[in-house]
This record gives structure tokens, C-alpha cells and sequence, in this order.
């Protein structure tokens, strides 16, 4: 079986704390999720390049949607990204976990169910690893996604060796 790849829109893929002059090659668009809670349109930015980049990388990995979009990015994201319908995460709740972990840890872990996974993500940090290092029986990579780059090269090279190390 595969290692999961879990990956957040807003951050990695949705560079939302960029410049917008920082951002060559990505395309701007505006959308209403249906089940968000606010009414104004939402910019989402998206590189078409990470789409050729992540279904290569669909070859090595379980591509799954770890964001709050859920069923949103298979409306939103995975078309513009030329991405089939891929399963996601659903949240029940959005609770820091007890040790300080991030509250799409206990989720995230959960649909992993033991099997290696790579997480993308601009919010996990040391805690969350080290909570995955000292209770997670397979082999995890947490990558923190700077949101105001998204991700670049060395993110999808890491995740290229890291599938390869298994």
C-alpha cells in the first residue's frame, strides 16, 4: 500500500499570506464555498504547475484532502488543479488536542489507521511532530508550508526522496 499524502489548501496550495506580486504562475479566482460561514467571496490562488506536480506524485502516494474545504476543494481546487475527485478529512472538531497538538492532528492520524503518511500543512509544528515520533507506529513526514509562499520545489523534492526512503 502506499503512504497517504495529506494536504491543506490555504497555506500550501492556496499561498494566502503572499504578496500578490510574489506569486508568478499562480491564477486568482474568487468563490463562495456552499457550507462557509461568510458571505464574501473568497480568494483562492492556485498554481496549475502544482497540479502536474502532485498527480506525479500520485504515483508514489494516497493523495488526500486534509482541509478545512473538505468536499469544497473536489469543487474548487481539484478541477483547477486537473486533480480527480480525492477522499478528505472530515473534522468534528476543531479543538487544539489536550498536549497542545493542532487540532487536525487526532483526525489526520485516525484516517492514516497506521500506514506511513506525508502531511503538508502551514500549521503543524514541534509539538505535533514530536507527538507523531513518540506514538505513531509507521514512518510520518509533517511538512510546515510557509503561507506566504506555498509550496515550492524543495517541498515537492522532500516528499519525492521521503516516499523513496520507505
Amino acid at each position: 500500500m502506499k503512504p497517504f499524502l495529506f494536504l491543506d489548501i490555504d497555506g500550501p496550495l492556496n499561498p494566502f499570506a503572499a504578496a500578490r506580486r510574489h506569486l508568478p504562475g499562480y491564477l486568482t479566482r474568487a468563490v463562495r464555498p456552499a457550507g462557509w460561514a461568510w458571505t464574501e467571496p473568497l480568494e483562492l490562488r492556485l498554481n496549475p504547475a502544482h497540479g502536474e506536480r502532485l498527480r506525479a506524485l500520485a504515483g508514489r502516494y494516497e493523495l488526500v484532502w486534509a482541509s478545512t474545504w473538505e468536499a469544497e476543494a473536489n469543487t474548487h481546487v481539484a478541477p483547477e488543479l486537473g486533480l480527480p475527485a480525492l477522499p478528505y478529512v472530515h473534522w468534528p472538531t476543531r479543538t487544539a488536542g489536550p498536549d497542545g497538538t493542532f487540532w487536525k492532528l487526532r483526525e489526520v492520524v485516525a484516517h492514516a489507521a497506521g500506514r506511513p503518511f506525508a502531511w503538508v500543512d502551514d500549521e503543524v509544528g514541534p509539538r505535533d511532530r514530536a507527538w507523531v515520533d513518540g506514538h505513531y507506529p509507521a514512518p510520518a513526514a509533517l511538512l510546515r508550508i510557509d503561507p506566504a509562499r506555498g509550496l515550492v520545489e524543495e517541498d515537492f523534492l522532500a516528499l519525492e526522496e521521503w516516499s523513496e526512503s520507505l
